[in-house]
């Protein structure tokens, strides 16, 4: 019997998820299935998802095809029609062990992911053909930015204890990682709903503390607003806290902000990267910002491009605005998808530019590499390397960066 094949799409939440699915349908005996953790960030999400499910079915018509993740907690009636689908998991229910045992649920088993008050723990051993580890420590969001579904796939915030993180990134690391990525939904809430109320700049202190033989540990998505002193102290002067931290800004302009429902304004921002900037120098950011949110004018347009050059990003996101049913700012008095597209165009050039300029910067530097594949890893400021020579994936090595490519470095080992 084969293993069943799991197929990711979204952030790094789902992808520890699908190792804890993994984990429970091997244990179960499932197989001849293809399972898809799916993502619903935007409308496109869900379009390739399905679009994938159909795919699929077409190649094996003889597999069980199960849909779980955001799309399917969202919008789980549109996918238990398509004839291809065999069940739909709920995101609670899909972590659940009597989920994978054969023939002991409906085939649409998602229940009301609001009534979830709590994140269990989940431990792994690794994941599947990576060599970064993710670690969750947080799930939902309290929050109800007016362009987000996610609050309703993933729920209310509910922080992973302490203890259980601790223990979760002994175990990985034991298993061979060397850098562990912190994943949340909304990752800088972490703790609100635990006793003390801790934040996560004390979380991240207390796992470099207790795991001294982790090497790098790194950051998913922050919300600068909610980075509490202690983690902006860790993170300048901790050397294992890569020097690459992301940024959720959405927007550079105040009025499309406050229309986002974000909490933040562009200067919290630009004050946020500045500080840090000058507290650990050489410090990269990136961001995610959305081109042509409901009533964007040309100049609140040109205040995101602006915010580019303002925090110094490096890495630029760009989510071009998809309205979701159900979401307020699909409400709203929508853009020409002409202008949505133009601007989206806009901002990654200017991302590019920004690319192109760090990229420039970095040959000649010596850098610690954390190898990915035989011929590519990633510095600690998250910049992908290729290699000429086979490396060893896991490892961590001291390159000399001898050249870059449009959207790389070129490296060698250091002498």
């Amino acid at each position: 019997m084969a293993d069943p094949e799991f197929i990711t799409f979204g952030c790094r939440l789902n992808t520890y998820e699908t190792e804890v699915m993994r984990a429970h349908a091997e244990k179960a005996g499932v197989g001849n299935a293809i399972v898809f953790n799916t993502c619903a960030v935007t409308a496109e999400a869900t379009r390739q998802a399905r679009q994938a499910i159909r795919r699929a079915h077409a190649q094996n018509p003889d597999a069980q095809i199960i849909v779980t993740g955001c799309a399917a907690q969202t919008e789980p009636e549109m996918f238990a029609q398509m004839p291809e689908v065999a069940r739909v998991l709920g995101n609670e229910e899909k972590l659940r062990a009597e989920s994978w045992v054969r023939g002991s649920n409906a085939r649409v088993s998602v229940a009301d992911i609001m009534t979830v008050k709590n994140a269990r723990p989940h431990l792994i051993d690794g994941l599947k053909e990576r060599t970064r580890a993710f670690v969750q420590v947080q799930n939902g969001c309290d929050h109800r930015c007016t362009f987000c579904i996610i609050p309703f796939g993933r729920g209310n915030s509910r922080s992973i204890a302490a203890g259980d993180v601790v223990e979760q990134v002994k175990r990985l690391v034991a298993g061979g990682y060397s850098e562990v990525v912190l994943t949340g939904v909304d990752l800088t809430s972490w703790g609100a709903d635990l006793d003390g109320a801790p934040k996560l700049g004390s979380l991240s202190a207390r796992i470099l503390r207790m795991v001294p033989e982790l090497k790098r540990l790194r950051l998913s998505s922050i919300d600068s607003i909610e980075a509490d002193p202690e983690l902006i102290d860790v993170i300048a002067g901790e050397d294992r806290i890569m020097p690459h931290i992301h940024l959720s800004l959405q927007s550079g302009d105040n009025m499309i902000l406050k229309r986002m429902k974000r909490r933040h304004a562009r200067e919290d921002s630009i004050a946020f990267c500045n500080e840090l900037r000058a507290r650990r120098p050489g410090i990269v950011f990136g961001a995610d910002i959305i081109a042509g949110f409901p009533t964007e004018t040309d100049e609140m347009f040109a205040n995101s491009l602006a915010i580019v050059d303002d925090c110094g990003l490096t890495y630029l996101h760009v989510f071009p605005f998809s309205p979701r049913p159900g979401t307020p700012a699909a409400r709203m008095p929508q853009l020409d998808k002409a202008i949505i597209k133009a601007r989206a165009a806009s901002l990654r050039e200017k991302g590019q530019q920004r690319l192109d300029h760090f990229l420039a910067s970095e040959v000649g530097a010596t850098r610690q590499v954390l190898i990915e594949t035989e011929a590519m890893g990633r510095t600690e400021h998250f910049a992908q390397v290729k290699f000429s020579s086979r490396m060893s994936p896991g490892a961590i090595v001291r390159a000399q960066v001898t050249g870059r490519g449009d959207a790389h470095l070129e490296a060698r080992l250091a002498a």
